[in-house]
């Protein structure tokens, strides 16, 4: 019988923990402008905020998520949108866009709103001045999904 209650409790802590987590409530805790318009022909409407990114000195340690750190991957450090959730980052001046799962807490530093992995950084082109303006829009698991997908074909 400890058995069974244990395998039913385990089964369901598992559930709870890998259903998607909304994160457009989230979104709206946080303090940045809102901005509407259009983003390389499309409708827009997300967040404006500084991002800026980070690398070497903290790949392959632990981030706030439990996985290690990969720098070569699409993540995204974010002081309050909820862990393992997704956001597209689009940088208005040159139109590239990014999907990113909130992996870390951060940025400490300044007023920063998000903090990119070096190659999502890369692909938005912010990784040369260090940081930059982007919009920062939360999208559920299937949207980021479907997102990827967009951009791979």
């Amino acid at each position: 019988m400890n058995k069974i209650i244990l395998a039913s409790s385990v089964f369901v802590m598992g559930s709870l923990l890998t259903h998607p987590v909304k994160t457009v409530e989230a979104s709206d805790q946080h303090k940045t402008k809102l901005i509407s318009g259009k983003t390389a022909g499309k409708p827009t409407k997300g967040r404006l905020g500084r991002a800026s990114w980070y690398g070497p000195k903290f790949h392959g340690k632990k981030t706030a998520s439990g996985r290690k750190f990969d720098m070569y991957a699409m993540t995204a450090a974010h002081k309050t949108l909820p862990l393992l959730s997704y956001v597209k980052v689009t940088n208005p001046k040159s139109h590239k866009s990014v999907v990113v799962q909130i992996t870390d807490r951060g940025p400490y530093h300044g007023k920063r709103e998000l903090d990119l992995s070096y190659a999502a950084a890369k692909e938005v082109g912010i990784q040369k001045q260090g940081s930059g303006f982007v919009e920062i829009q939360p999208l559920s698991r299937s949207q980021a999904i479907a997102e990827i997908r967009n951009n791979d074909s």
